[in-house]
C-alpha cells in the first residue's frame, strides 16, 4: 500500500481522515450521554460526503467520462455509496448508533482503493458507451451499500439483538436490530433488482441477448436469490433470529464475490465485467 500517493492528492487523504474522524466520534457516542460526540459524527460524515463527491466528480472531469471503470474509480464511489446510504437511514431512523459500521466501513474502502490506485485514464469500450452504464452502476452499487449496513446490523444481530441507547446515539428506548436489518434489505433488495434489470436491457442492445450467462451475471443472480430467500424466509417463525442473520451475512459474501472475486474464476478472461485495474 502506497501511502506517498496521498502526498500529492490531499482531497483523497482529507476524506479519508474525515471518515476515520467520524468513527471515533460515533464509537465515543456509544458510551457517552453527551449528544455533542453523535453530532460530531453526523457532522464529519457529512464533510467526509463532500469530498468523497468531489473525488467522483473531479475524476470525471478529468477523465471525460464516467468513473466507474476501473476497480479503483469503483472502490471510491462504493465509499460515497456508503456514506450516502448510511447518512439517509441515520435521517430515516433518527439514530447514530450504527455510525461507526458506516464511517469504519467507508474508511476501509478507502484505503483498500490505495491497493488499486489507477492513475491511467481508460477509455470505455464501445458496450460501455451507453445511456445505460451510469444508471445501473449507480443502482447497483447503492444497493451494495444497503446490505453493507444489512449485514452490519446482522452482524450485531447475532450478539446483541436489541440495544438500549444512550443520549449520544440520539434514539432512546430499545430498537430491534433484526427490524432493522430486515427493512435495509429490503430497500437494499429492490436497488439491486432494479440494477439486474437495467443491467438485462443494456445487453439486449449490446450483446443481442437479455442473458449471456456471463460469470457475473450468473452470480449477481446467486446473491439477488439468497437475498430473496431471506426475505421470504422471515416471515417463517423457525427463520427469524439468527438463522435470519447468517443468511443475510452469506448474501452480503456472496455479493462481495460477486464484485471482488471474479477474477479468481477460471471463466474470468470470458468475463466483460471483470474490473481491470
Amino acid at each position: 500500500m502506497d501511502f506517498s500517493l496521498l502526498a500529492g492528492h490531499p482531497l483523497y487523504a482529507a476524506t479519508g481522515l474525515a471518515y476515520l474522524a467520524a468513527f471515533v466520534c460515533y464509537a465515543l457516542a456509544w458510551k457517552s450521554t453527551n449528544a455533542a460526540f453523535g453530532k460530531a459524527g453526523t457532522g464529519l460524515m457529512a464533510v467526509a460526503l463532500a469530498g468523497n463527491a468531489g473525488l467522483i466528480l473531479a475524476r470525471w472531469l478529468e477523465a471525460g467520462r464516467p468513473p466507474f471503470k476501473s476497480l479503483f474509480e469503483s472502490l471510491v464511489f462504493l465509499s460515497f455509496c456508503i456514506a450516502a446510504v448510511y447518512l439517509l437511514h441515520e435521517r430515516v431512523h433518527r439514530t447514530r448508533v450504527f455510525g461507526f459500521a458506516a464511517a469504519v466501513g467507508a474508511f476501509g474502502v478507502m484505503l483498500f482503493a490505495l491497493t488499486k490506485w489507477d492513475a491511467e485514464i481508460v477509455k470505455l469500450p464501445p458496450a460501455l458507451q451507453s445511456g445505460w452504464f451510469v444508471p445501473h452502476v449507480v443502482v447497483y452499487f447503492l444497493g451494495y451499500a444497503a446490505m453493507f449496513l444489512a449485514a452490519a446490523f446482522s452482524v450485531f444481530q447475532l450478539f446483541k439483538p436489541t440495544l438500549s441507547l444512550r443520549a449520544g446515539t440520539v434514539l432512546r428506548g430499545e430498537i430491534s436490530i433484526e427490524d432493522l436489518a430486515y427493512e435495509t434489505t429490503r430497500f437494499g433488495f429492490v436497488l439491486l433488482t432494479f440494477g439486474l434489470l437495467v443491467g438485462a436491457v443494456w445487453a439486449k442492445s449490446a450483446w443481442g441477448d437479455y442473458w449471456v450467462w456471463d460469470p457475473k451475471e450468473n452470480w449477481a443472480l446467486v446473491s439477488w436469490l439468497i437475498y430473496a430467500s431471506y426475505l421470504h424466509l422471515r416471515h417463517v417463525k423457525s427463520w427469524r433470529g439468527k438463522r435470519a442473520a447468517w443468511l443475510s451475512i452469506a448474501g452480503f459474501a456472496a455479493m462481495m464475490f460477486t464484485y471482488l472475486g471474479m477474477e479468481l474464476l477460471p471463466t474470468a478472461a470470458e468475463s466483460v465485467h471483470v474490473y481491470i485495474n
